[in-house]
């Protein structure tokens, strides 16, 4: 059975940019996302630090996604957005590829967590955990 959610109103968007970001810009959290990171932050004993976002170079395909808890302060290049109680960072590099991008939750019979939803994927790998942007 998989699950489906509906996209915060929250994004994470450009650093020191404060207007309404259009549905194109930023990251966007579902609340099944915020609502299983702040679960998995509880279970962790640290419901009161982040969740990093933010993508690597590797894997199958040339980029893999990083998801990550974080008990520091945001880096100074970093980009933070609060969603229903839960601190995402991101970085600047990082956000140039995630822009557009949702961070779900989903729960199936093959996968059960975080997965992006991103628009400037061209190809993945067979596993599903590395990615080629358009």
């Amino acid at each position: 059975m998989e699950t489906t959610s509906q996209v915060h109103d929250s994004s994470i968007g450009t650093p020191g940019r404060s207007e309404a970001l259009t549905p194109k810009r930023g990251v966007h959290i579902t609340d099944a996302a915020v609502a299983y990171a702040k679960k998995r932050l509880e279970k962790r004993g640290t419901p009161n630090a982040a969740v990093r976002l933010g993508i690597r170079g590797g894997g199958c395909s040339g980029f893999s996604y990083v998801i990550e808890f974080s008990d520091d302060e945001p880096r100074a290049r970093d980009t933070v957005s609060e969603c229903g109680g839960v601190r995402f960072y991101v970085d600047k590099k990082s956000l140039l590829y995630l822009n557009g991008s949702t961070l779900d939750y989903v729960n199936t019979l093959i996968f059960q967590g975080f997965k992006f939803l991103n628009p400037q994927e061209a190809t993945k790998c067979g596993c599903g955990h590395s990615f080629t942007v358009k």
